[in-house]
């Protein structure tokens, strides 16, 4: 029998389930019975009442630390934790029910209380978020966002040992589809177990959406195509992205590009990402306007950014969706060998695709297309538009969507490894002490900085953002030289052309 501290504990967290929707009090008893399952108890102290004066993850915590013999595997533990809180979460049909009341209402009142509801049940994982090193330096290109992730923690040697012998399960199939709603986790597989998706209709086909439990930037969602169809970027996609943004007017939503080297990490299934936030790319300033006499009610801008992009805007979503696919089809037939940029690999596979990012502001739509090459070359065999081995160091994985709006989002080794620069530039260590492939770098902003011991991090912070300029100019098509603004505008006159046939 519980006394009556810990019975206050989890009438309390019982209590949160009523706040958040998952019941009524008419099931006060009943899920206070379920918890006491999970931690092996066999009762309550009777005459007392719950209240949400605690936070949730700090009652479960407090729970957790009843149970008799606590998980000493991480993962185990993670497992626990999130089973715990199922019992207080709503199930996928009442969070819908309450989700389409509250849209009902108002988009932003909907948003709302799923936000709140994700963060409360930690499908948001608020403390592992707060770990990550963030901050914004200034570039030529206006001002970056970096991020170095913590928020996801290392698994240790033994827990990849264990990982690698655990029985292979094809359930659920990917880490974004729809039959991870509920799913207990495994070694292998995160805990699931309150994980919830807001069920959409979108152009006929179903989709689900959820916050991202490692959030990089404000109400960073998540938006699936149920269908488990590959990603393609193509006249539907824009379609796709434009229904969710007028949908979600608070939100951009935008798509990683459809080939290996220049797509993310995932291309067998169809997503999205979006949230509420202004990317570095949305604050570029124009560089110059482009006039596509076919499509008239579309207002197109080439943007200052070391990504090539087009802005597209116009008050009908339908013109934006068909002036992005004519732009689209373009692009992928265009080569330019002087520029090193080819439609078609020697081995026949298109190499053109664009990375869209659509939002709403104000009564204008606009569509941000980003040109993209999936080429190689005997100098370059990791992607001719890639990151190139010199800036390597700093980010050598694919520029998915979120890096080319302008957050970089940089390894956890960073974290040790950017302070041995440190204590490199400061005198404190030799040289021998950074890691090989930052040598070079850290003895060249020696030479040519001026370090003292309270600026060094500073300088350093803003090194890195210098070189993720330089990671998104090696995987822009057209660079910010002679050349590369000539084969922009001889594309720019292709692409104008083309519209008047």
């Amino acid at each position: 029998m519980l006394d009556a501290h810990d019975t206050q504990l989890v009438l309390d967290f019982v209590a949160w389930g009523v706040k958040l929707g998952a019941y009524s009090d008419l099931e006060t008893v009943y899920r206070t019975n379920l918890v006491l399952a999970e931690i092996q108890a066999n009762g309550v102290t009777s005459g007392l009442v719950g209240n949400t004066d605690r936070s949730l993850s700090d009652l479960a915590t407090a729970i957790l630390a009843l149970a008799p013999q606590s998980a000493t595997d991480r993962w185990q533990a993670e497992i626990d934790r999130a089973r715990l809180l199922n019992i207080v979460t709503p199930t996928p049909d009442q969070l819908q029910q309450t989700f389409m009341a509250k849209y009902a209402q108002s988009p932003a009142t909907a948003v709302a209380y799923y936000y709140d509801l994700s963060r409360a049940v930690e499908n948001v994982k608020v403390a592992d978020i707060q770990r990550n090193i963030a901050y914004t330096a200034m570039t030529d290109f206006g001002e970056l966002e970096i991020t170095i992730n913590l928020s996801k923690p290392e698994k240790t040697t033994a827990e990849i040992k264990a990982a690698a012998s655990a029985p292979k399960s094809e359930y659920p199939p990917t880490a974004l589809d729809y039959t991870n709603e509920g799913f207990v986790g495994s070694i292998k597989q995160a805990p699931r177990s309150t994980h919830r998706f807001i069920r959409e209709t979108v152009n006929g086909q179903t989709w689900g959406w959820h916050y991202s439990p490692y959030a990089y930037f404000e109400e960073h969602a998540i938006f699936v195509d149920f269908a488990r169809e590959a990603m393609t970027i193509d006249r539907q996609t824009f379609a796709n992205l434009l229904t969710l943004v007028a949908r979600y007017p608070m939100y951009f939503v935008g798509s990683n590009a459809d080939l290996p080297i220049v797509g993310g990490s995932i291309l067998s299934q169809e997503h999205f990402q979006g949230g509420r936030h202004v990317l570095p790319l949305m604050k570029a300033p124009v560089e110059r306007e482009v006039t596509f006499p076919a499509f008239p009610a579309v207002h197109a801008e080439i943007l200052k950014w070391p990504m090539t992009t087009i802005r597209i805007t116009a008050k009908v979503a339908a013109d934006i969706v068909t002036a992005s696919e004519f732009i689209r089809q373009v692009w992928a037939t265009y080569s330019d060998e002087r520029l090193d940029i080819h439609a078609i690999s020697p081995t026949g596979e298109a190499q053109h695709t664009i990375t869209p990012i659509a939002r709403q502001v104000g009564d204008q739509f606009e569509m941000y297309l980003v040109l993209r090459d999936n080429g190689t070359s005997a100098t370059y065999p990791d992607g001719i538009f890639h990151p190139h081995p010199d800036v390597q160091h700093i980010k050598q994985e694919n520029i998915g969507l979120i890096e080319v709006m302008g957050l970089a989002i940089l390894p956890a080794r960073l974290q040790t490894e950017l302070q041995e620069i440190a204590n490199y530039l400061v005198g404190d260590q030799p040289l021998s002490v950074v890691a090989p492939s930052h040598r070079d770098w850290a003895a060249a902003l020696r030479e040519t900085t001026t370090i003292t011991r309270e600026n060094v991090m500073t300088v350093i912070r803003q090194a890195v953002a210098d070189v993720f300029i330089r990671v998104l100019a090696d995987a822009g098509v057209y660079k910010y030289d002679t050349a590369g603004r000539e084969g922009l505008m001889r594309f720019i006159a292709h692409l104008t052309a083309a519209g008047k046939q």
